[in-house]
């Protein structure tokens, strides 16, 4: 690639056709997909209702700016939120970050935000201030003042949270930071300092949700009740959408002017939204969990024995596993896809599985079989 600028690390080949679960490549490889887009793509790249519905809304109108009213995001939020909640649309996951940390700061008067090590919610100043891995802050200096950063699981996070933070933000799963999983009482106890304190809670869920890990939100699965919600990748799959959500409450705080966005909440990535969320049912969600089950039991049986493999962590179809030292994970990566399969990678020499939700069990050890013969 000659005129873009090299942010990307990118594989040589271009991935120019979807179909199902499976992508071809320029030189008409095809390989079974285990990335999903970075969790995005979870009905896959031809989900008819999806394609109907932004087909549907091709033929009548691209965009429209948020000064009139539109009943397809109304739509859209009463699928997404509770009767308690309100959304904002946006076209990302580091947008939602960033317009749940300006309505913290706002709402509650105050500037510190509690983040986490090894977590990660954008690249944009306000996300990126709010993440906590060096090598992507790195060079970017000032940052956005007044955050503080605590070990993930560490009970003494509990101690930095009193009256005088906005809020504190966190993912139950840390996604890019290695696929770790938040222990469920830290987590409460986390919730509980918060509430106790007047802090709010935000809970990222750009990875973890719409379905990924068996629930509509993974912090279900925990018992939460955060105050703010963030979400985007796999709600529009594949159409460039952010959401964030929050209690009504907090409605004082975001009223005419105070945030806006150009293309956000826009009507084709709303279509393709109304699309995810009208699939998202119970029904589904329960076959996911199913799956997950038969998937997790094939992952602890037959790929965490494996010499190279020092642990296996994660989800519901969130996984990690964690390589050791002397297999670099883009080496594993490189091979799988010489056998037709596509990963992703993650923090500390971690092969991060995403695989779409609508993957059969068949499929599914299919992949897992060829990971397994080139570990």
């Amino acid at each position: 690639m000659e005129h873009v600028f090299p942010t990307y690390a990118r594989f040589p080949f271009d991935l120019v056709e979807g179909k199902d679960i499976y992508l071809t490549d320029n030189n008409g490889k095809t390989y079974l997909d285990f990335t999903s887009g970075i969790g995005v793509c979870s009905f896959g790249y031809s989900n008819e209702i999806i394609q109907k519905n932004v087909q549907a809304q091709l033929q009548k109108v691209w965009h429209i700016s948020n000064l009139y009213e539109s009943q397809i995001q109304d739509d859209v939020a009463n699928l997404l939120c509770n009767d308690d909640q309100l959304a904002f649309f946006c076209n990302s996951g580091t947008e939602a970050n960033e317009a749940a940390f300006k309505l913290a700061r706002k709402y509650t008067g105050k500037s510190t935000v509690l983040a986490f090590n090894n977590g990660f919610h954008g690249r944009t100043y306000g996300s990126m201030s709010l993440t906590g891995n060096p090598d992507i802050r790195k060079g970017f200096d000032p940052l956005v003042p007044d955050v503080k950063f605590a070990d993930y699981n560490d009970n003494k996070a509990l101690e930095l949270i009193d009256n005088n933070l906005a809020a504190v933000i966190l993912e139950v799963i840390q996604g890019e930071g290695g696929v770790f999983v938040a222990d469920k009482k830290w987590l409460t106890d986390i919730q509980q300092a918060c509430h106790d304190n007047g802090v709010l809670l935000i809970i990222d869920e750009v990875q973890t949700g719409i379905g990924r890990t068996g629930s509509k939100f993974a912090f279900e699965q925990f018992g939460l009740k955060p105050d703010i919600i963030t979400s985007a990748k796999a709600l529009g799959n594949g159409m460039p959408i952010g959401a964030m959500i929050g209690n009504k409450k907090l409605a004082t705080a975001f009223g005419p002017g105070s945030h806006g966005t150009t293309f956000g909440g826009n009507k084709m990535s709303m279509a393709s939204a109304k699309g995810v969320l009208t699939q998202l049912t119970p029904e589904f969600l329960a076959s996911v969990q199913k799956k997950s089950e038969h998937l997790w039991a094939k992952l602890n049986s037959e790929i965490k024995p494996l010499d190279k493999v020092t642990d296996v962590t994660g989800l519901g179809f969130m996984i990690g596993i964690h390589l050791d030292e002397s297999l670099p994970v883009t080496d594993a990566i490189t091979k799988l896809h010489e056998k037709g399969l596509l990963t992703l990678s993650a923090k500390h020499n971690t092969l991060r599985l995403l695989p779409p939700l609508v993957m059969s069990e068949e499929k599914l050890d299919e992949g897992l079989e060829t990971i397994k013969s080139i570990l």
